[in-house]
């Protein structure tokens, strides 16, 4: 849901009072944002577990958090980066 601008919002812009319409809508908002949160928190445990499982049975946790950061980047951008740390850690002498 999105807001348009048809609702009004405020019933006396000196009074800053909300008008019952927009009332609604923030305690809907509100309550909608919760519910989302609660979602992420339970979304975040679950990934938690499988990186636990995975660890369990012998994979690297840390590899795993960047493989998985690595394969959500755009894959130029990612050949960008890659290059140019390249330069960096050659211009450093880290190898």
């Amino acid at each position: 849901m999105s807001f348009d601008g048809s609702a009004r919002l405020i019933n006396d812009a000196e009074s800053g009072r909300l008008s019952d319409a927009a009332k609604d809508r923030l305690r809907l908002t509100v309550e909608r944002i919760e519910r989302l949160e609660e979602e992420k928190k339970a979304v975040a445990e679950q990934i938690k577990e499988v990186y636990g499982e995975a660890e369990a049975v012998g994979y690297d946790v840390r590899a795993l958090r960047a493989l998985v950061k690595r394969r959500k980047e755009d894959p130029q951008s990612r050949r960008e980066h890659e290059a140019l740390l390249d330069v960096y850690i050659d211009a450093l002498g880290d190898d």
